[in-house]
């Protein structure tokens, strides 16, 4: 039994190095066929750009607008291409759902539904 709980007391303070190491370090699964691993996603940026960029909508501040819009367009490209991506994230990115976007990021449980696609407003 001793043999055991030495087992266990070494398995948690691996863990607990582990998670130290990871801080601030978001990480998904990726599941496939045959393997499992976990990549860094680019959540932390991604929320960090559209801060930027709705302030600069704010300040009606072009150039930050633009290069916000183009980075952010390069995070939705890199994560389609590795599939880091959450959907709904995607979804919101492709559809320039900008403050739908953040609010995602933010774990906003009730975003509003819109009209994507040019289909009509759920009532």
């Amino acid at each position: 039994m001793a043999r055991n709980g030495g087992t266990a007391a070494r398995a948690a303070q691996a863990f607990a190095g582990a998670r130290r190491a990871l801080a601030g370090v978001a990480i998904a699964p990726k599941v496939g066929n045959s393997e499992r691993s976990l990549k860094p996603t680019m959540e932390p940026q991604i929320k960090a750009s559209l801060v930027t960029l709705l302030e600069g909508i704010k300040r009606s501040d072009g150039k930050v607008i633009a290069g916000e819009m183009e980075r952010l367009d390069g995070y939705l490209a890199r994560g389609r291409a590795d599939g880091t991506l959450h959907p709904q994230l995607e979804h919101f990115l492709q559809n320039r759902s900008y403050p739908k976007a953040l609010m995602f990021l933010g774990g906003e449980a009730n975003i509003p539904a819109g009209t994507c696609g040019g289909r009509k407003a759920k009532a």
